[in-house]
């Protein structure tokens, strides 16, 4: 397993698709079903080129299964904070260790960008992400966000991090 920044060659429908099918899986039952069905093929094909982002990707046997995009925070609150904006995984890799591994591997990068504090937002019913992220180190603040995805009114609780 490979874990390194996108380059202007890699397939950003490959990595399209690992958004596509973790949504299907790690939102089924929190996001309406019908939304997650009709979530075209290719729809994050171009967040990976977003100015000020950057991505890593996790390569097992040359397939992409696993990205995480990051950045200086987008918020005017956290103006020092370093911010993960995405990480996912195909679902028949989450479990086996991959996604601490490039959780790992981008809190790294934001560390030597200088960050000391990290955050990341995330859907309140998602318990498993939200465990996933206190076993790593991460803390859930009384911060929140709220979003309506596919109808339906949701909460994003904010989550820090900070470098020792």
């Amino acid at each position: 397993m490979e874990i390194r920044y996108l380059t202007a060659s890699d397939d950003r429908k490959a990595i399209s698709r690992i958004y596509e099918e973790s949504w299907r899986s790690a939102y089924r039952g929190i996001i309406p079903q019908d939304y997650l069905d009709a979530i075209p093929e290719g729809r994050w094909a171009g967040s990976a080129d977003i100015p000020g982002w950057h991505t890593m990707v996790c390569v097992e046997n040359g397939a992409f299964i696993g990205t995480s995009s990051f950045c200086r925070s987008r918020f005017d609150r956290y103006p020092d904070a370093g911010e993960v904006i995405s990480i996912y995984l195909l679902p028949e890799y989450t479990g086996r260790g991959y996604g601490g591994e490039l959780l790992n591997a981008v809190l790294g990068e934001l560390h030597r960008q200088g960050f000391k504090d990290v955050f990341l937002w995330v859907l309140e019913e998602n318990t498993r992400a939200r465990r996933f992220y206190e076993k790593n180190g991460f803390s859930c603040t009384d911060e929140y966000l709220d979003a309506r995805i596919g109808g339906k009114a949701l909460r994003e609780v904010r989550y820090a991090y900070r470098f020792t």
